[in-house]
């Protein structure tokens, strides 16, 4: 999971009735939806495919020490896309990428920082200080520009760097003129934002455009002290690695702004050194964020800022597969079931230990999607429309292999009609309640809540709302082209009395996550992963099988920000 597009889970009134009227009955469902027969012999044949052995099977090969961590453009990830195929094929997939065949070409750049080219100093009444890279700070290398620099511009602090006004909530409502400025942001955005809008607002793309939009020719994001995801150690180790972004036929990144001369980020001593002096302490600016209070003021400080970037382009790839569906005119759309392959390679060692196999993050989601495959082929009378299975390449640095599918599909995009993303669904307990992100902006609440209540799994809110986890995996890219999508996660129960779910996510996220011990040691539940790929089949299969197209909800945050494929 990506941390770079690093939730109380917000139901509406409509949706709380809508899940609560389905713990006891179906009638609170449409009635498409509702009639269709999840006990029908073809549908248990289905299900009977998954099987949690199989589950262990493609993480332990995936998550092997001999395929070195997937890292991009390496032989290892090349194994990974081969055993994928290898899988697909074995289950009587049907490729759906370029030319006939499974892959789909995705050129990336990877830009990285010369370090000891590369300053950043604040100057004050005080004097002016040098801070130390990869102790006090870090940059973003610069995908345009093999240097660029910024020479002591003035800096304004813009709170969380959040406008929002329909919400509620505005920092640049009082900010200052903000041209040629650099402009200072928190990490994340406010509490009292709905979670999935929260997570929205908590991107840095988002506040990028916003901070550019007003002016700005440079950011800077730091973080308050006890932020649950401040991991300085971890953001110094993937930083070395550099930034990617996919190039298109012309050459051009992705990523970059030209208006944008620098961009860094803090630890807590170089958050103290920038704010040494000003009238409002941190501690008061802390207070004041936590409190959900838009704040927005110059800072007596002055920003130099010089960032030498070195690029490379790497050749890496998506794989595409695909199920046909049974309905001559529905067979055209496709139900699009996703999970990233590729995690950090070979990165810094800890206990002696450089290969960062991503068992977790995310094998566990790409043998899930396998076994979602594996279920639609052994329908014999397949879904209604079409699924294609979607295996993606750098997701880990910033979503850019499916962003690069969803804007170069090897299908029609408007043949797009849902995805459900899996990554890192949470394989530590029983599978004993989800949390669906996505689904109460869109009418794929109805298919979810009828698939969980047919495996009785209870459907709950958000309990780590502070993650931002809506933008932060693949499905995010589907929803900024405006397709109605899923993310699953596993809740916090475990069965147990003796076992805290809340606990053991917050120790896989603080000891594992993005480290070297993420490997297949970890005391996996397989029969949650399989699990988790009976549910995410079922709630694709009803989508498959109604004839209506899903669509946002009337007023949606975001189906109004990113629009919507006509509904058919």
């Amino acid at each position: 999971m990506s941390v770079r597009f690093s939730l109380r889970f917000i139901l509406g009134l409509v949706v709380l009735a809508l899940v609560s009227g389905c713990q006891g009955s179906s009638s609170a469902l449409p009635a498409a939806v509702a009639a269709t027969n999840l006990d029908d012999p073809g549908v248990r044949t289905a299900l009977d495919a998954i099987k949690p052995d199989l589950i262990r099977q493609h993480m332990s090969k995936l998550a092997d020490d001999k395929l070195e961590g997937r890292g991009l453009g390496s032989a290892g990830y090349d194994q990974a896309l081969d055993y994928v195929e290898t899988t697909l094929k074995s289950y009587g997939v049907e490729p759906a990428g370029e030319n006939g065949g499974f892959r789909q070409r995705v050129p990336l750049r990877n830009a990285a920082v010369v370090e000891n080219a590369s300053s950043l100093k604040v100057t004050s009444k005080a004097g002016t200080k040098t801070l130390a890279y990869g102790v006090d700070y870090l940059l973003a290398p610069d995908h345009l520009r093999e240097k660029v620099a910024i020479d002591e511009a003035p800096v304004a602090f813009v709170g969380y760097g959040v406008s929002a006004p329909g919400l509620g909530y505005d920092d640049y409502a009082a900010a200052p003129n903000l041209a040629g400025k650099v402009v200072v942001y928190l990490s994340g955005a406010p509490a009292s934002l709905p979670s999935n809008e929260r997570a929205y607002y908590s991107s840095g793309p988002a506040k990028e455009a916003e901070a550019v939009k007003r002016g700005a020719i440079g950011t800077i994001s730091f973080t308050s002290a006890d932020d649950p995801r401040f991991r300085w150690d971890v953001s110094v180790a993937t930083s070395k690695q550099g930034s990617f972004a996919w190039v298109d036929a012309q050459g051009q990144p992705s990523r970059g702004d030209v208006a944008l001369r620098g961009s860094a980020s803090l630890n807590h001593t170089g958050a103290a050194a920038l704010f040494a002096g000003t009238p409002t302490p941190l501690k008061e600016i802390f207070a004041a964020a936590a409190a959900s209070k838009p704040q927005a003021f110059d800072l007596p400080t002055r920003i130099s800022v010089t960032t030498s970037s070195t690029r490379k382009d790497i050749d890496s790839a998506n794989l595409v597969g695909r199920v046909k569906g049974s309905d001559p005119q529905l067979q055209a759309e496709h139900v699009v079931y996703i999970a990233h392959v590729d995690h950090f390679g070979r990165g810094v060692a800890m206990n002696g230990d450089e290969i960062y196999n991503g068992a977790h993050d995310n094998a566990s989601g790409v043998a899930i999607v396998l076994e979602i495959a594996h279920a639609a082929t052994a329908l014999p009378t397949k879904s209604r429309r079409s699924a294609l299975f979607l295996f993606v390449t750098a997701e880990e640095r910033g979503l850019l292999g499916s962003d690069y599918f969803v804007r170069h599909p090897t299908v029609p995009k408007e043949s797009l009609v849902a995805d459900m993303t899996l990554d890192m669904p949470f394989l530590f307990h029983p599978l004993l309640d989800i949390v669906p992100y996505g689904a109460q902006h869109s009418s794929l609440m109805a298919p979810v809540t009828k698939a969980a209540q047919h495996l009785g799994i209870a459907i709950g809110e958000d309990p780590i709302p502070e993650q931002v986890l809506f933008i932060r995996s693949d499905h995010f890219s589907f929803v900024r082209q405006g397709i109605p999508s899923l993310f699953i996660k596993s809740g916090f129960k475990t069965g147990d009395p003796a076992r805290d779910g809340g606990q053991i996510n917050a120790a896989y996220r603080r000891d594992v996550y993005h480290k070297p011990n993420d490997d297949m040691s970890q005391p996996f539940d397989f029969e949650a992963g399989a699990q988790h790929a009976r549910l995410n089949f079922l709630t694709g299969w009803l989508v498959a099988q109604e004839t209506t197209r899903p669509a946002w909800n009337p007023g949606d945050f975001f189906g109004q920000l990113f629009g919507s494929p006509a509904p058919r």
